[in-house]
């Protein structure tokens, strides 16, 4: 009997689809059932899927490209149709796709159609309704899969979305991700089977008889049925799998950018036959998977790159300071790589003092974190050859400048800046010099807990010109005073700039419990919201600059409400807009005072004082401010010195006088002034008592 006879017999055809040549080679038979003249012949490629349903042409192209990748037989179900869309009959296309050539992406598609029993000729064009529901399912599982996997961030995300995956209509109960590394398997991660379980599968050569491991060399899926399939293929590796009492198994590869990184294994303990259809969905999870375990890796990679970074730029607070105590954090900003150009450093000095600084390179990038720890090298080097604060800053301004990106496209995007703030304290006075370059200033908490902004003199950020000059501030920290020193990602965050973000940040200062630690992790909390703590401090999940905040209190017993606040500030003969930061000191201090129109009038009178100062004298002034006692009942005393010997004198100015009016005001507004020598200079003071009221300056004039 011929083959042909009985392939007749049987309604079966058989049929070479070149994909290359774009022909479908038919016997009479295949014709027949394709709705062609039943005699042999050979096709366009047009003419052939012209017969096919378009949404079963789409699956089988499906199909095709599956069982290209896993070398096995393409199986599909195929409705042929007339002009109208009406189905004629419906067959089984069983075929095996063979390379074209060497090289070549195309195949040749070699099989045989043959016609099967459906619901008779005449009706519509669609599934019947299973078939139709389990496709529906099937491309709504694999939207939500697809979804969920790529929004997994890290490995343990991937994997805990893998293993909740329910698949339509066959579940597995246990599922394994195996991983290579070097000539060994590794499991990645499992569900289903207990940490006990994993012992064997851990460390396998890649040579060992396991399907797992032949996935990984061959880069082809395996499925297996049955226990039986499983025996006879594999059974030296047979042993391992038995015990977990399970019917099916499919191995598949995970394969990115044609390497095969691993293999996923999912059982079963219900018989699964691993139709087309199933091996389409599980070969269409395996490719997200690998995708998502591909991206995840590249971002565990990243975020552990990112950590030894910060380790290693970010310094220890080193040994305790005898008297003060120290605290700090970083938090890097949110998106990319989780490191910047934001720092703080503690640098022990040979004069036995502290030098602490934090600064901001500009941008949040590899270069700016490069360029950061050269930077932070650099001003340690030249703290430690003895430099005074303004000296450290020009030399590290020169250094900064001289750097340049080779790789950027333009001089303008080759240079950067950094804004930087170093203060150098000593531990037994409290006394420290402070130099700034383009930072924003420090803020002192008084020991009664009042927070002052504390403005100091500044020069350009680094790097922006060679030989800049930075000019130097001394403060003193008194017993129990914190001084803050910060970039400006902790104030100018959510919209905010440098005095709205303060206003934020002044009522956590002010109530703080004294605990350094507690304090330095309210403040990045106010700001970033509450999250992990990573080695330097606790990380948001999404933050808009990088923030480093350090910390500075001189260690004393004076903490009650009576105890004294004070600022000083040095007022220059260049420079006589000091005298409105001068202003500001004196609200910043009295911000909590009980009367308002004695603020003013504090205000006023240091202004007369100070710009007297500089109009008739030669030298610079140094405005001292302090208020003691308790709430209510405190006294404010400020003291405005200069070198001259020159005593101030009351006149009597005409009414279009703009000047003369100082020692008037003071006899109005005060509640004591006086003057008094000191060597070689004078000191004019004026005091206020918060309990008092003065009279109305002009007690004549009434106000509507």
């Amino acid at each position: 009997m011929r083959t042909e006879d009985v392939l007749a017999a049987t309604a079966t055809g058989l049929w070479r689809w070149d994909n290359g040549a774009g022909t479908v080679t038919l016997d009479a038979e295949a014709a027949r059932l394709l709705e062609l003249p039943a005699e042999p012949g050979v096709f366009r490629e047009s003419e052939v899927r012209s017969r096919f349903h378009p949404v079963d042409w789409n699956e089988i192209a499906g199909v095709i490209s599956l069982a290209v990748a896993e070398g096995t037989l393409a199986e599909a179900r195929l409705r042929i149709v007339d002009g109208s869309g009406r189905v004629l009959r419906t067959v089984r296309s069983r075929s095996k796709p063979v390379p074209a050539g060497e090289g070549r992406q195309d195949y040749v598609l070699i099989g045989t159609l043959q016609e099967v029993a459906e619901p008779p000729p005449g009706t519509v064009g669609t599934h019947t309704a299973i078939t139709g529901d389990w496709r529906r399912s099937r491309e709504a599982f694999l939207l939500d899969a697809g979804r969920a996997l790529a929004e997994a961030g890290s490995t343990t995300e991937v994997l805990r979305v893998a293993y909740s995956l329910s698949m339509p209509g066959f579940s597995p109960d246990g599922l394994a991700v195996f991983g290579v590394e070097g000539e060994r398997l590794t499991v990645v991660g499992q569900h289903g089977h207990s940490l006990s379980d994993e012992g064997p599968f851990t460390d396998m050569p890649l040579d060992t008889d396991y399907p797992a491991t032949e996935v990984v060399r061959t880069g082809r899926a395996i499925y297996l049925p049955t226990p039986e399939d499983y025996r006879a293929r594999y059974p030296a590796t047979w042993p391992l799998a038995q015990r977990f009492g399970r019917r099916s198994w499919a191995f598949l590869p995970l394969t990115v950018s044609g390497r095969t990184m691993g293999t996923w294994m999912a059982g079963f303990r219900h018989p699964v036959a691993f139709s087309p259809d199933e091996r389409s969905v599980l070969t269409t999870v395996a490719r997200m998977l690998a995708q998502a375990l591909a991206r995840a890796g590249a971002a565990d990679s990243e975020r552990e790159l990112s950590l030894g970074l910060q380790r290693t730029m970010m310094p220890s607070l080193g040994p305790d300071i005898p008297g003060m105590t120290v605290a700090a954090r970083y938090v890097p900003t949110g998106g990319g790589l989780q490191v910047g150009g934001d720092w703080y450093d503690l640098i022990p000095l040979p004069s036995g003092r502290i030098a602490l600084v934090i600064g901001d390179v500009q941008g949040h990038d590899v270069r700016a974190a490069g360029l950061m720890g050269q930077l932070r090298i650099a001003l340690r080097a030249y703290a430690s050859e003895g430099h005074r604060p303004d000296a450290v800053l020009a030399r590290a301004s020169r250094f900064l400048s001289g750097l340049t990106d080779p790789g950027a496209d333009d001089e303008a995007t080759a240079a950067r800046f950094a804004t930087c703030l170093y203060a150098e304290a000593d531990p037994e006075t409290g006394v420290l010099d402070i130099a700034r370059a383009g930072h924003p200033d420090p803020v002192v908490m008084t020991a009664d807990g009042t927070a002052v902004v504390r403005q100091t003199e500044g020069g350009l950020p680094l790097g922006v010109e060679a030989d800049a000059d930075y000019p130097t501030t001394r403060i003193v920290l008194e017993a129990g005073e914190t001084i803050m020193l910060c970039t400006d990602g902790l104030i100018e965050t959510g919209g905010h700039d440098l005095a709205s973000g303060w206003v934020r940040l002044r009522p956590i200062l002010e109530h703080h419990t004294g605990d350094l630690e507690k304090l330095a992790d309210a403040l990045v909390q106010a700001v970033h919201g509450p999250g992990s703590h990573y080695t330097t401090g606790p990380l948001a999940d999404r933050r808009e600059d990088d923030v480093a905040v350090l910390l500075l209190r001189r260690e004393g017993t004076d903490t009650s409400p009576a105890a004294p606040r004070r600022t000083a500030l040095s007022i220059a003969q260049a420079e006589p807009e000091r005298i409105s930061t001068a202003r500001q000191l004196l609200r910043e201090l009295l911000h909590d005072w009980a009367d308002a129109d004695q603020v003013d009038a504090a205000v006023l009178l240091l202004s007369e004082v100070a710009t007297n100062v500089l109009v008739h004298t030669d030298g610079d002034a140094l405005m001292v401010a302090q208020a003691t006692g308790t709430p209510g009942e405190r006294c404010l005393r400020v003291d405005v010195s200069d070198g001259s010997d020159e005593l101030p004198h009351k006149r009597r100015p005409g009414e279009m006088a703009s000047s003369g009016r100082g020692l008037v005001l003071m006899e109005m507004l005060a509640h004591k002034w006086g003057v008094d020598p000191r060597g070689a200079g004078k000191s004019i003071w004026f005091e206020l008592n918060e309990a008092e009221h003065p009279e109305p300056a002009f007690p004549d004039l009434e106000l509507d």
